[in-house]
């Protein structure tokens, strides 16, 4: 009867949601945004289609993201997206409730942890765990996190940076610095309004990081059409925007992120910096394709650094990894 048990592994990020089923792979990819009815508060879409709406819903349609910096921001909205989720993926039967197994960054707290298990068990769980996101990714990745020698990966989300050291199959120091790829997009908000007199929204500022984006001097600098409102006479206006500027803007939240990831390697033990050193650092996340990220941390730390083969996919894809290790995470917990 155990085998008929969907298993699932959940990142549950602040940005994107990510659902691998044992046996299947990663059957959901969703962003985390619910849209909810101001009156009856009841859930009109859930993920893309509720991406959409985001500052475009009429009065009496909210677009929100329940999560923020990688923890429960609106707790009842989240239990009510991962109910979506689960019978999206589970199917409309609900013969047998899955078992699931989340993704919570390095140094939550165990009341905020406790909530990400009861919102699962609440929206229709049969049984709720959680994983650190930095012993995810790491699996997801393919580091030999099991062997006695250190292996350091940076997972860049969208509201948290978690930066750790694993050996054999634990987190040796980590660090999780709420500063993330939706802090980048503030940023670049905040200059385009500054510079520029122009309004634009969350999603045009995640867009000009993507195309333009970048942490270190790029071989041939890109630009950008930018469209939004100008703030003096109200009306559309279209400006165009160097990858120059637009790294000068970004250069606060990844100084932070690169501070953080020469403190974590401070405090790491010798022996397993010596490892470090050899096997170099393993970014993963989607602010790991930042252009230039990779080369930035190599000029500061002097480390070889590398993206990982799927970035976007790697805490998912570890939890769904991590699946098989249930026993072991079942009394660990």
């Amino acid at each position: 009867m155990h085998s008929l048990v969907p298993t699932l592994g959940i990142d549950l990020g602040t940005a994107n949601i990510l659902v691998y089923e044992k046996g299947k792979g990663i059957v959901l990819r969703e962003p985390s945004v619910v849209a909810i009815s101001s009156q009856s508060k009841k859930v009109l879409a859930v993920g893309e289609d509720a991406r959409l709406m985001l500052g475009r819903t009429p009065g009496n349609i909210i677009a929100i993201r329940p999560m923020s910096d990688g923890v429960i921001a609106d707790y009842t909205t989240t239990r009510k997206m991962l109910e979506h989720l689960f019978r999206k993926v589970v199917g409309r039967k609900w013969l047998f409730k899955p078992r699931v197994l989340i993704c919570v960054p390095s140094q939550v707290t165990s009341v905020e942890k406790r909530a990400v298990r009861q919102a699962a068990l609440e929206a229709g769980a049969r049984e709720a765990f959680t994983i650190e996101e930095p012993m995810a990714a790491a699996i997801g990745a393919g580091l030999p996190i099991s062997m006695p020698g250190g292996n350091m990966v940076v997972d860049i989300g969208g509201g948290t940076t978690d930066i750790a050291v694993i050996s054999l199959s634990g987190i040796v120091t980590s660090e999780s610095l709420r500063v993330a790829g939706n802090r980048m997009d503030e940023v670049i908000t905040r200059h385009i309004k500054s510079a520029h007199n122009l309004m634009i929204g969350e999603r045009t500022a995640e867009e000009i990081k993507m195309r333009i984006g970048s942490a270190y001097p790029l071989e041939q600098e890109l630009s950008y059409i930018v469209r939004g409102r100008d703030m003096v006479e109200g009306l559309p206006k279209s400006v165009e925007v160097s990858s120059l500027e637009i790294r000068e803007a970004l250069s606060d939240p990844v100084n932070a992120i690169v501070e953080k990831v020469k403190r974590v390697l401070e405090y790491t033990p010798p022996e397993l910096s010596s490892d470090i050193i050899e096997a170099g650092i393993v970014l993963t996340g989607g602010g790991a394709l930042l252009r230039g990220l990779d080369r930035l941390l190599i000029a500061a730390t002097g480390i070889p650094v590398r993206v990982a083969d799927d970035p976007l996919s790697c805490v998912a894809i570890g939890t769904g990894r991590a699946l098989d290790e249930m026993p072991v995470i079942r009394r660990s917990q």
